[in-house]
């Protein structure tokens, strides 16, 4: 009774708007709220993520506020005890809800799993968000920018669990002859938690449609494929990374259900039948930004090739390959049996350079339908299927936190560095 009087009294806190994702609200005095993360589970009720956060506050006066946010623990492929969230993560702020700015300094409690930070605002309302958002607004903004160009061609892949287009772009200079071309495919936004991905996708989609000649040359040397919002409806619904029937979008790529992975068979539909009409793929990469890693994962087959573009990333690009200890989680007692094959497997990954990591035939080994997007174009169509992770902890490239800007700059950089390496 008390906290639902201080809700009322000091100022309510609203996710009401596209992307808006928070859990229950709790005033514990007039300057200290607790904010828990909502998160998302799987078809089973398992495998909880909780890392995207996204809310309003309005009527805050103009003094310090304490904000805890809770309901952090997860579970990560089977395995309990993952959280997403901890000391790396850094919320941003907003007074509009279109310009961001990262909060400097957090407070971690790894016992309580409880992430704090202190804010005094300048005015109300406010936004606070796990990191810049791109929702549907921000994407009917490119659309917009990118407008009728005749280097771009529109369509729709199929459709979403509640019936939103899934959107395949494809750029090129349709005037160049294909021959010779390479084709690349992209994919952005495979997570609807991810929302840096899209601001990835949104500058590489401005630089290869610029005016400028190096744009030119980019669209006459290869057809870019591009999804560039793979989960609509996550992305409306401030989602983590399953679907609206709870299907992991970047899992189950073995065993497709259109039914109940209608965004998955759609974009395996789309991909198969560029195949099946004679096309080639020569590079298909889906861009993920979330934790403290950055590297490039890719089949054995293609080493070379990915060896080759994180060379150039990491020379010419704001790319910064970092890999860190693994998080130790819970694990029970079945999950502890490996056979020979999968410590083999495990041993090799260990063992490869820190930006370039091997990819496994499945994400848990012996389990049907846990293949990801990469892993079943690999092993269904021999492609040279890639998946970056950028981090969503401070850059020291960036002296800072990635901001929308940023990221939309190493889109293009990206796509250039893709054309670089497949030269």
């Amino acid at each position: 009774m008390v906290a639902l009087l201080l809700a009322f009294l000091v100022a309510p806190v609203f996710t009401d708007f596209p992307g808006g994702s928070a859990g229950g609200v709790e005033w514990l005095a007039e300057n200290h709220v607790v904010i828990s993360v909502e998160g998302q589970v799987d078809q089973d009720g398992r495998n909880r993520e909780a890392n995207w956060f996204y809310f309003r506050v309005d009527g805050y006066p103009k003094q310090e506020l304490l904000i805890e946010l809770s309901d952090l623990a997860g579970e990560g492929n089977g395995q309990f005890g993952a959280h997403a969230i901890d000391e790396h993560t850094h919320p941003v702020y907003s007074y509009d809800g279109i310009h961001w700015a990262h909060f400097p300094a957090v407070d971690w409690d790894a016992q309580r799993l409880r992430l704090s930070f202190r804010f005094t605002p300048e005015q109300a309302p406010f936004w606070i968000a796990q990191s810049p958002p791109y929702t549907e607004r921000e994407f009917g903004l490119l659309e917009s920018a990118v407008g009728a160009n005749s280097m771009l061609r529109r369509e729709s892949a199929g459709k979403t669990v509640e019936g939103r287009e899934i959107p395949l772009w494809t750029i090129t200079d349709a005037a160049t002859p294909g021959e010779g071309k390479k084709t690349i495919w992209l994919m952005f936004r495979q997570y609807a938690g991810e929302s840096g991905s899209s601001w990835v996708g949104d500058g590489a989609v401005r630089a290869l449609l610029s005016e400028s000649e190096e744009a030119a040359g980019l669209r006459r040397a290869a057809i870019w494929k591009i999804f560039p919002m793979a989960d609509p409806d996550g992305v409306v619904h401030g989602g983590v990374r399953f679907n609206r029937k709870g299907y992991d979008l970047n899992r189950h790529w073995d065993a497709i259900d259109a039914a109940k992975e209608p965004e998955i068979a759609a974009q395996h539909g789309a991909i198969k039948a560029w195949l099946d009409a004679g096309n080639r793929i020569d590079a298909f990469l889906s861009v993920h930004t979330g934790g403290t890693e950055e590297y490039i994962e890719g089949p054995t087959p293609c080493r070379q090739l990915v060896e080759k573009l994180v060379g150039i990333l990491a020379a010419e690009t704001t790319f910064n390959p970092v890999r860190r200890a693994a998080q130790k989680v819970q694990r029970s007692a079945s999950s502890k049996q490996k056979n020979k094959k999968e410590k083999k497997d495990k041993s090799k990954r260990k063992n490869d350079p820190a930006p370039v990591r091997a990819a496994e035939v499945m994400s848990v080994a012996g389990a049907g339908g846990r293949m990801s997007v990469g892993q079943g174009l690999q092993t269904e169509f021999g492609v040279c299927a890639m998946r970056m992770e950028q981090m969503t902890a401070r850059n020291g490239k960036l002296g800072g936190w990635p901001s929308s800007e940023q990221r939309q700059q190493f889109g293009g950089e990206l796509v250039r560095a893709m054309a670089k390496a497949l030269q």
